[in-house]
């Protein structure tokens, strides 16, 4: 599910194409996007598709002053995989728009400010909490370093009483020789009024660019999320260690 800016080298972060800042680019307006595929589609170190492959794209417009609005997709399991025959959920797919503001100062420095909106279109039964989620946030980088935080405006995927949760991400995306690029995360999710549903995640894992925007990307990554909670109806725990591939393109 987090996916905003595109760049030519995707990055890949446990198991989500994402789209990161690009700071010091020359001002040109243009569409970029990207397309690919995972072994497990993980959004905050949660797995979305119950440990099975996903296929994701994006496409993004970036205004020459600095402005972008983009949208972005992927397959999911995770609604349907925790309903019950008393309580069915129809939903395989998410879709997502986003827009913001991003630039660059002092060399070094990046910043990034913006909104986001996850939409699960499908059936869902009477008095749900649907899980469509508003978040707006702000990003700070300096060099190969970014500190994001993720502020939730609606209840969060879901959970009844959920607003005004947030999410904070520290990556670093390090390059270490032409074509590769070491890949560092650790966040923390911050659910609020939901006992037991706070956790954080983190990341190890290296990019590897190829000629005609190609990228193959490897990443272990773990969480602390309590099984009781990220385990859904067959009794699977989605937030355990895993190893995801992905390959992209971007264009």
């Amino acid at each position: 599910m987090r996916r905003s800016g595109i760049s030519v080298a995707v990055v890949v972060l446990c198991g989500a194409i994402t789209l990161p800042l690009r700071a010091g680019e020359a001002p040109a307006s243009q569409w970029i996007g990207s397309a690919g595929a995972v072994s497990d589609y993980l959004f905050r170190g949660i797995s979305q598709t119950d440990r099975k492959p996903a296929v994701q794209a994006g496409i993004e417009f970036d205004h020459a002053g600095g402005w972008y609005v983009g949208g972005w997709g992927s397959n999911v399991s995770w609604l349907s995989d925790a309903s019950t025959p008393a309580a069915p959920v129809s939903s395989s797919v998410e879709l997502d728009i986003y827009g913001g503001w991003r630039g660059s100062f002092g060399g070094d420095w990046s910043v990034d400010l913006g909104a986001y909106r996850y939409q699960y279109p499908g059936r869902y039964p009477a008095g749900t909490t649907l899980p469509n989620t508003s978040e707006i946030y702000a990003a700070l980088g300096w060099k190969s370093l970014s500190l994001k935080y993720a502020y939730a405006l609606s209840t969060l995927f879901g959970y009844a009483g959920s607003e005004h949760s947030g999410y904070l991400d520290l990556s670093w995306n390090q390059p270490l020789a032409p074509g590769w690029q070491l890949n560092a995360h650790v966040g923390h999710q911050q659910v609020a009024k939901v006992s037991g549903a706070s956790y954080s995640d983190w990341k190890l894992g290296v990019t590897r660019s190829f000629a005609g925007n190609w990228s193959l990307a490897l990443g272990y990554c773990d969480t602390n999320a309590r099984r009781a909670v990220y385990s859904n109806a067959r009794g699977h725990y989605l937030g355990r260690a895993t190893a995801v591939l992905s390959l992209a393109r971007s264009f």
